[in-house]
């Protein structure tokens, strides 16, 4: 037996941040963004959309969301903001996640509580959660289409993941049109993070035909796309592929989570710093290697995946794909040596995503 649930509504169109009124259907919204969106002029155009339903504009998000910064962000929204019903994200995965936070509403509307819940891997009691509709501005995360949010403690050195059962956005609108500003460096990074989450939740224990099907139609339009995008940045009709590409691999893992290379990643990003995409997705060809042969229906997924006849030829076009992109598949290139890899990789199978791959480690 198999499920698979998905409760986003989704909306993609070129322009298609048109929609947003509609999509509020008369609530009014806070926007979370990042500081570049008032250089872009992406906060005036959605003034100009939204007029007084546009109570205030949260756009101080940084990278990775640390504990530290979204304590007390976390407490004006909720302490100046209280009856608003809405939020509206548009950026990256950063200011997804930051949002997916921000709707959680706790008792006392102190950012401790929702901390001890994450710690705990307990559930908020039911209250005044917001609701929130994502607006991706890169294609990679998937995070307006999942539950999840990655929220980083830096000075603790660790990450805790949130998921609440209102933490789906109501709502992805999915406009290429926003992500043509996109830099190189990011435009990468998301990109491989896409393909990332495709593979994940193919080579993952809790794949299903659905999330199979999205997941390798989504690596194959990523493995074609990418390279091209990244030679013609301000190609219209590539970000618009890519982008569809991202919300497939986001609708895939959706239903799996991710699984070996993820949970590999976050050590990569807490002790060197690397970017989440390029720390995804680095292993790959690592990971598909020990994923082959582990069952046959996950086999044939991959090959195709590819267009190969042996898992040889895959994990080759795989190294080759990222090698081409300037994106090293070595290790060592991160100052692991060989027994600080494999004391890594039984470790990070170990925790609760690692546990998702499909090849049990020793």
């Amino acid at each position: 037996m198999w499920t698979y649930h998905n409760p986003v509504h989704i909306h993609a169109a070129p322009g298609g941040l048109q929609q947003l009124p509609a999509l509020l259907q008369g609530r009014d919204c806070i926007l979370v963004t990042f500081p570049e969106a008032h250089g872009l002029g992406l906060v005036d155009k959605l003034r100009g959309l939204l007029g007084a339903q546009l109570r205030a504009v949260v756009s101080d998000i940084l990278p990775n969301p640390d504990v530290q910064w979204l304590a007390p962000l976390y407490e004006r929204v909720h302490r100046d903001h209280a009856d608003v019903p809405c939020l509206v994200a548009l950026g990256g995965g950063s200011v997804i996640d930051t949002a997916k936070a921000l709707m959680c509403a706790t008792p006392s509307g102190a950012f401790a509580e929702l901390l001890a819940v994450l710690e705990q891997g307990a559930q908020l009691p039911a209250g005044a959660h917001k609701a929130l509709i994502a607006i991706p501005t890169t294609a990679g995360t998937g995070s307006e289409v999942t539950p999840w949010a990655t929220l980083w403690d830096q000075a603790g050195g660790r990450k805790h993941s949130l998921h609440q059962p209102w933490t789906w956005p109501e709502a992805a609108l999915i406009d290429a049109e926003l992500m043509l500003s996109l830099p190189g460096p990011s435009t990468l990074a998301s990109g491989l993070d896409a393909l990332s989450h495709a593979l994940e939740s193919l080579w993952n224990v809790h794949r299903n035909p659905v999330s199979t099907a999205l997941a390798v139609r989504a690596a194959q339009r990523i493995l074609q796309t990418l390279p091209a995008l990244m030679q013609d940045l301000s190609n219209a009709s590539l970000r618009a592929e890519l982008a569809e590409a991202a919300l497939m691999a986001g609708l895939a893992f959706s239903n799996t989570k991710t699984a070996l290379a993820h949970s590999l990643s976050y050590d990569i990003t807490l002790r060197y710093g690397q970017v989440h995409g390029i720390a995804c997705s680095f292993s790959l060809p690592l990971v598909l290697e020990m994923a082959l042969g582990a069952d046959a229906q996950c086999d044939a997924a991959l090959l195709s995946v590819f267009g190969a006849a042996s898992g040889a030829a895959a994990v080759a076009r795989l190294r080759d794909f990222l090698h081409g992109l300037g994106v090293s598949t070595d290790p060592a290139q991160f100052g692991l040596s060989a027994a600080d890899w494999d004391r890594m990789v039984q470790a990070a199978a170990r925790g609760p995503r690692g546990r998702n791959f499909i090849r049990a480690l020793a």
